[in-house]
């Protein structure tokens, strides 16, 4: 089974261009990790501050890797994160 990562990112109004550009250096580093099977970002059409994150990692400690990780470091944490409004999370298991 795959261990699912739902993230919602509401930037700052203002800071939506900061949260996109984290996003697009963080995509190509974290496809390439090891453990990780699918990670697509996407933006809401209608509210353009709301980005959604959905992420298939082999297991929890491919996930735990992914944010213990030198990109996520500088693009999530260091750029991202710290011009959110919000920032949710919703973990699964996918299913056969």
């Amino acid at each position: 089974m795959g261990y699912v990562v739902a993230a919602t990112w509401t930037a700052q109004p203002g800071k939506e261009d900061v949260v996109l550009d984290a996003i697009e250096k963080l995509t190509p580093p974290s496809r390439a990790e090891p453990g990780n099977q699918l990670y697509q970002a996407y933006r809401d059409a209608a509210n353009p501050l709301v980005f959604h994150l959905f992420e298939i990692y082999d297991d929890e400690a491919a996930y735990a890797a992914h944010g213990a990780s030198d990109h996520f470091a500088e693009y999530g944490h260091g750029q991202a994160i710290p011009v959110l409004d919000k920032r949710e999370r919703a973990f699964y298991e996918t299913i056969g």
